[in-house]
């Protein structure tokens, strides 16, 4: 489950004219019951909509007035998001007879009094803003709308709004859906809210959003995930210049003789993962990944990282790890792992986090003869990136559930071969012509086709060094050549699609 949260609007998306269906509200129990959160991301004020909606106990936050209060239905608990609004300003627009409503942080009325509320606005310098909502109009404190109280309930539940499906119908609705994983339009919906859109329900207001559900619980949006620009990744450049891009629900697989460049395309795999937002965790067993700027880095040489502080931080959504295995004997290491990931997917179960999980030296962790490991490997592997030398040296069931290969080097087509050899499969048509200088074989299990990538190199400078010089003493020197290499130079990339 990839989408792990609903946030919906409420007027005009929820509920029409005030009031949500019963048909409705029953979706709402199954997307409860598929073990999904539900949020409740309204402009009303907080009493308005209790005496208007007493099922509001089916959401695991509200947020209320806009963007300006979040409240949690389980405690009742109250959490003002925005300033007050100032007393000199809501008694002016009471002397001019402006029909108001007052609540924590938000004044509202409705058109046509836009024009006396920023009057008043000028006359006093205040510094507010002002949001429509069809014919409603919204004065709160500056920098405060429905995508900043998405935001905060999201940090309260530790979720990332990449795994949020955001659907609404007014222009208010329009930061709280750019903001999500995924922005549906109702039937109903204004016309620029469609055209921002990846889904538009055939349904209008709360039949829309019983259609969503009813589509997250069928197939997690599948489909769409892979459409959409805020989810996709550039894996590199085809030879046409168009971008080959990944998504979390791809498993990754980079592979490639020590010296050919497999850990420069996986640095600049990660540095564009973090680019975009994504949450990331690296099991790095030589040291390899330590120091990365986007990453915090757990354990080192003079020991093993504790499996608890692993755990403490990739448990915010907005940090990314590096766990550190040199401190670790080479024997053990398939243990600690062991030991590691059924925590990890446990987390991401719950929260779909961290959205991609980068093993390098995979051999080492998923041994072609796994034992006890085996246990260690989820049902579904996605959001995983395999970096190894050769695809052989990796436990099959890991290798069966590879949805992307990329192989490297001067041998980049022998290594993909041994990919098909040890799956048993048919070995699709390879070309032997050697891969030009920055290139890569790129495999798609949808199209079952080769084709030449043009990798996009990693632009930190430590990255740019190459892969670093082995110590022939350590133990697994053999894996990897013990000289360096030169970084290729960069292949222009193209702008990451905006999220």
């Amino acid at each position: 489950m990839y989408f792990v949260a609903l946030a919906t609007d409420y007027d005009g998306t929820l509920a029409e004219d005030g009031i949500v269906a019963p048909s409705t509200l029953s979706a709402l129990r199954s997307l409860k019951e598929s073990g999904r959160k539900a949020i409740l991301v309204t402009g009303r004020e907080l009493p308005d909509l209790r005496a208007v909606f007493a099922e509001i106990g089916c959401f695991d936050l509200v947020v209320a007035e806009n963007g300006a209060l979040l409240y949690d239905p389980s405690t009742g608990e109250e959490v003002a998001i925005g300033a007050e609004p100032p007393s000199v300003f809501v008694e002016r627009l009471r002397e001019r007879q402006v029909p108001i409503s007052v609540g924590r942080s938000i004044v509202a009325t409705w058109v046509p009094h836009e024009g006396t509320v920023l009057d008043v606005v000028r006359e006093l310098g205040l510094e507010l803003q002002i949001i429509f909502n069809k014919d409603a109009v919204m004065v709160l404190p500056p920098g405060v709308n429905k995508a900043t109280g998405l935001a905060a309930a999201l940090t309260r539940l530790q979720l990332s709004p990449l795994n949020v499906v955001g659907i609404g119908d007014a222009e208010n609705d329009h930061a709280f859906l750019q903001a999500s994983g995924c922005a549906v339009a109702v039937a109903n919906a204004l016309p620029m809210v469609k055209a921002d859109a990846e889904i538009v329900t055939q349904g209008a207001r709360g039949a829309g959003v019983a259609e969503l559900i009813g589509r997250l619980i069928e197939d997690d949006l599948t489909g769409v995930t892979r459409r959409t620009r805020r989810q996709g990744v550039e894996l590199g450049l085809a030879l046409d210049g168009t971008a080959e891009m990944t998504q979390p629900q791809d498993s990754l697989l980079i592979a490639g003789s020590s010296g050919g460049g497999k850990s420069t395309v996986a640095r600049g795999l990660i540095e564009r993962i973090a680019a975009a937002g994504f949450q990331f965790c690296v099991i790095d067993p030589d040291g390899d990944y330590a120091g990365l700027e986007s990453a915090v880095t757990v354990g080192d040489v003079k020991g093993p990282p504790p499996l608890s502080q692993v755990m403490e931080l990739v448990e915010q959504p907005d940090q990314n790890l590096v766990v550190d295995l040199t401190g670790v004997e080479l024997a053990d290491r398939p243990g600690f792992f062991a030991e590691l990931m059924p925590k990890l997917s446990e987390l991401r179960t719950r929260t779909a986090r961290p959205h991609w999980l980068l093993i390098d030296e995979a051999h080492h962790m998923l041994p072609p003869v796994l034992g006890s490991a085996s246990v260690t490997l989820p049902r579904e592997f996605f959001g995983t990136i395999l970096v190894s030398v050769r695809p052989d040296h990796i436990a099959r069931p890991a290798l069966a559930a590879v949805t992307r290969l990329i192989t490297v080097g001067a041998d980049a087509a022998s290594t993909m071969r041994s990919f098909f050899e040890r799956l048993e499969t048919q070995v699709p048509e390879l070309e032997e012509r050697p891969l030009a200088h920055g290139e890569a074989l790129l495999w798609d299990h949808e199209t079952r086709a080769v084709r030449r990538l043009c990798t996009i190199r990693p632009r930190t400078r430590a990255a740019l060094e190459g892969e670093r010089m082995i110590d022939p003493t350590r133990p697994d020197a053999g894996d990897k050549l013990n000289t360096a290499k030169t970084a290729a130079p960069a292949v222009p990339p193209r702008h990451s699609p905006a999220r």
